[in-house]
């Protein structure tokens, strides 16, 4: 176990060797995180996985470095199909422990192989599409995406319950069964799946559909001489005689059958097998052409369907990286490292980005802006003392993007003076007179003024 505050290696006191910080809590704390992981991983030995996601997320709650449970939770998310949600955990365990983690190698193998990568994005759009029939009314069309979705991942737990849902509206309990079976396979703890099988018998012996089990004939056991004899309780010993006349009369029944009625049925259908040949052959001959002239269109249909295959295929790749840069860019957002995060989520595409990841742009974007205003300022005005004025503009641009009244139209003021300093006196006109429009500061104003009119009496105007 290591110490929260300096990553020293920790004894068996609640006192940091290295930095000694009291370390009780911590430990309680890293203990509880161990107990929920190696719960979780108990119950996905099981099939168990649901529960195993809810202790993998109890262990993370108390201790968000815990590798090993955030990896395993990856796990257990592609396991019950649920690739993007697998993915996410993974790009967060990389970004925290970046060195020596398994959850690299996971997300390398799942963006190699195309193939997935394809089966994936079209799983959640299948998914996502019959939800929204499912919400406009449109039943049948859903059943018809959900068994898509269920060919293209099996794994997929919330397709095979969803489909389930739709079955039992419709009063089909059997094939409701059926789904929730391929369910029940991949998570054998889940709480829906066990709700809705429960539900699905009560209908189905309602119905008189649900099979039982036959109990075992009675039997009796006996001994005789050295075997033992097992018989059923009710038996009949039926005599010889009995035994020779039921056979006569099956043999006399037996012939009467086979002349009277096989033998005219057997060439009945000799000749309707040999007209319905003909006919067959007939068909065969006319359809030929339309055969070959069917092949040729459905060529052209394959090739077309695998250019877009490839096309859809390279989309999934981008947003694959993508989603990495912005996760990346949070883990940096989370430990305060606003430069860097700032610089990571300048490379991420926003129109590659679902309403979740465009959110979390957004929030992280909004909350770095201040931040990134503040320090551009300050290390403006450290350039701009050492008279590095080129330098010095860049950071001023930066924290007046947007708005040229920052610092109550300091900015402004000094960004002028820079441009003075430069050469630039068409800029440096247009700033003072922005200094001019958002200040309140008296002195700024008036050497803003001075400054202005000696620039247009020299004959220079504002820049636009």
């Amino acid at each position: 176990m290591k110490c929260y505050y300096c990553g020293a290696s920790l004894d068996y006191t609640d006192v940091c060797p290295e930095c000694d910080a009291n370390v009780h809590i911590w430990k309680k704390v890293s203990r509880l995180s161990n107990h929920f992981y190696n719960e979780g991983l108990a119950k996905a030995q099981v099939r168990d996985l649901s529960g195993a996601i809810e202790s993998l997320q109890m262990s993370l709650r108390c201790n968000k470095f815990h590798l090993e449970a955030r990896n395993l939770l990856g796990l257990i998310y592609y396991e019950m199909g649920e690739t993007v949600n697998a993915l996410s955990e993974w790009v967060i365990s990389k970004s925290l422990t970046p060195d020596e983690n398994p959850a690299a190698d996971y997300i390398s193998a799942v963006q190699k192989s195309k193939s997935e990568l394809e089966k994936t994005n079209q799983t959640i759009k299948k998914f996502n599409q019959s939800l929204t029939y499912c919400r406009d009314g449109n039943y049948d069309l859903a059943v018809i995406q959900l068994k898509k979705v269920v060919d293209l991942n099996p794994r997929m737990v919330k397709a095979h319950q969803l489909l389930a849902l739709l079955y039992m509206r419709e009063e089909r309990y059997d094939l409701a069964m059926r789904a929730l079976r391929h369910a029940e396979k991949i998570d054998a703890k889940n709480t829906s799946t066990m709700h809705y099988v429960r539900e699905c018998k009560e209908h189905l012996k309602a119905n008189g559909k649900l099979k039982h089990s036959k109990e075992e004939e009675e039997t009796v056991t006996y001994q005789s001489g050295n075997d033992i004899i097992i018989r059923p309780a009710k038996f009949t010993d039926h005599s010889a005689v009995r035994t020779v006349v039921s056979l006569l009369m099956g043999a006399a029944i037996g012939i009467a059958v086979g002349w009277f009625l096989i033998v005219p049925e057997v060439r009945q259908q000799a000749n309707a097998d040999a007209s319905a040949q003909v006919v067959e052959a007939n068909q065969t001959i006319s359809a030929k052409e339309q055969t070959i002239s069917s092949l040729e269109d459905e060529i052209d249909s394959l090739n077309e369907q695998l250019s877009t295959s490839e096309s859809a295929t390279d989309t999934a790749e981008e947003q694959v990286t993508n989603y990495t840069q912005l996760m990346s860019a949070y883990a940096s957002y989370a430990e305060e490292d606003f430069t860097t995060a700032s610089e990571l989520l300048t490379d991420v595409d926003t129109e590659l980005l679902d309403e979740n990841g465009k959110s979390l742009y957004d929030t992280m974007l909004s909350a770095m802006e201040e931040v990134t205003k503040a320090a551009a300022w300050k290390e403006g005005l450290n350039l701009y003392q050492a008279q590095d004025y080129d330098a010095a503009i860049e950071k001023f641009l930066i924290a007046a993007e947007n708005d040229p009244g920052y610092e109550n139209g300091e900015v402004a003021f000094y960004l002028a003076f820079a441009y003075n300093y430069t050469g630039d006196y068409e800029n440096a006109l247009k700033w003072f007179n922005l200094t001019l429009e958002n200040t309140s500061d008296s002195d700024m104003l008036s050497t803003s003024t001075s400054m202005s009119e000696d620039l247009v009496a020299r004959g220079y105007e504002a820049a636009e």
